[in-house]
């Protein structure tokens, strides 16, 4: 007769376990002496936690915006009581153990020949008055598949107490190569050194269009977005091929939109008033016209920043939740944290069951080969586990 099959989607709740690591002590009758297997190590020093429920603390904390007093009232609801305070030292201790990984993913981010930069306000706690301030969050992004690099993409992230320029400056200075990012000031030393060569962004100039063209539409502002969009649609032909073949169809197609382009906005300057905001806009993208059109001229290079903004784009979404760090230690550790899983999803690799692997083993393993904990060298390892 057959047979019908239904399935239900069902939700089994997590659990903790408490593992238990029985060392028998034996004596040897012959050379009265007493011996046991060393005790097995632990990602904490003399910590409770085992490496899978520090890896969930971090990954529900930096990556699903899970601030450390939610965690814990959720942990009660399981039976477990695990204080914020404690939570906030197993983070630490996860920070200070990790650090060489970080170190190792700023080395491969660091060795690129173009890179993507950005930078967010991320409040943090002034000691003393009850209110914050505001720090920075910079982040740089390498990742060049876009123009069909094999090279594992990454991203760093740096925690600063302001918005000087030495922050950038220092993190790029033994770069070379192409840097792109936004028209902060901050980046002009570094352009002046010859070593680096800027890039534009034409997500930042069309903006600037945008955001007039949803107050107050006019025809500038319309054909203005009609324009860039039409550069965006070549990218859209060329995305994922290699830079020789990117470089050849821009300067076929896209070089003599910008010739145009750049023309159009010239003689729509002389009809507006300098004080207005459509002409702030034009200003904006004609001072910076050598930086957005050199992406024609060079294949690795992007039209926007856009890797950058969406590597900020979760620790946006994370302060709304945590509201502020409590202290500059706590923006050093969540840059280093958001490097981490940042990193891990840039290459597909779920962070938790990452983190969960290096945090089992790094303890024991020797800091000059910690490269072998990086997403793409242990891969395969965290495939065979599943």
């Amino acid at each position: 007769m057959g047979e019908d099959v239904s399935e239900q989607l069902e939700y089994v709740p997590a659990s903790f376990r408490v593992i238990r690591h029985v060392r028998p002590k034996l004596a040897c009758a012959c050379c009265d002496a007493i011996v046991q297997a060393p005790a097995p190590s632990r990602p904490v020093e003399r910590g409770i936690a085992g490496p899978g429920l520090l890896a969930h603390v971090l990954v529900a904390k930096y990556a699903d915006h899970l601030p450390l007093y939610r965690q814990s009232v959720i942990y009660a609801r399981e039976g477990v009581e695990l204080d914020r305070s404690l939570l906030a030292n197993w983070v630490g201790a996860c920070h200070t153990l990790l650090r060489p990984l970080v170190d190792a993913v700023r080395r491969h981010v660091f060795t690129a020949a173009k890179l993507h930069a950005d930078d967010t306000p991320i409040p943090v706690l002034a000691p003393g008055n009850g209110s914050t301030r505001t720090a920075r969050l910079w982040t740089y992004v390498r990742n060049d598949r876009d123009s069909a690099s094999d090279m594992p993409p990454a991203v760093w992230f740096a925690y600063s107490p302001d918005r000087k320029g030495i922050h950038p400056q220092t993190h790029l200075a033994k770069f070379k190569g192409v840097l792109q990012a936004d028209a902060y000031a901050g980046f002009n030393a570094i352009f002046e050194t010859n070593q680096v060569v800027e890039a534009a962004c034409w997500a930042h100039a069309r903006r600037k269009f945008h955001d007039l063209h949803a107050v107050r539409p006019s025809a500038i502002t319309t054909e203005a977005l009609e324009r860039i969009g039409a550069l965006y649609a070549i990218e859209a032909e060329v995305r994922g091929k290699p830079p020789d073949q990117r470089c050849l169809v821009r300067q076929t197609k896209t070089r003599p939109l910008l010739n145009d382009l750049a023309r159009w906005l010239r003689a729509k300057l002389e009809t507006l008033s300098r004080k207005s905001d459509t002409a702030g806009a034009v200003v904006y993208a004609l001072k910076l016209w050598p930086a957005l059109t050199r992406y024609c001229d060079d294949g690795r290079i992007e039209i926007d920043n856009s890797a950058a903004e969406r590597a900020l784009r979760g620790i946006a979404l994370g302060r709304r939740n945590y509201l502020f760090a409590g202290a500059d230690s706590g923006g050093e550790r969540a840059a280093s944290i958001y490097s981490l899983i940042g990193t891990a999803k840039l290459n597909g690799i779920d962070p938790e069951a990452w983190l969960r692997h290096v945090l089992a083993h790094i303890a024991d393993h020797p800091v000059n080969h910690v490269d072998d904990f990086l997403p793409w060298n242990c891969a395969e390892q965290l495939a065979a586990a599943k």
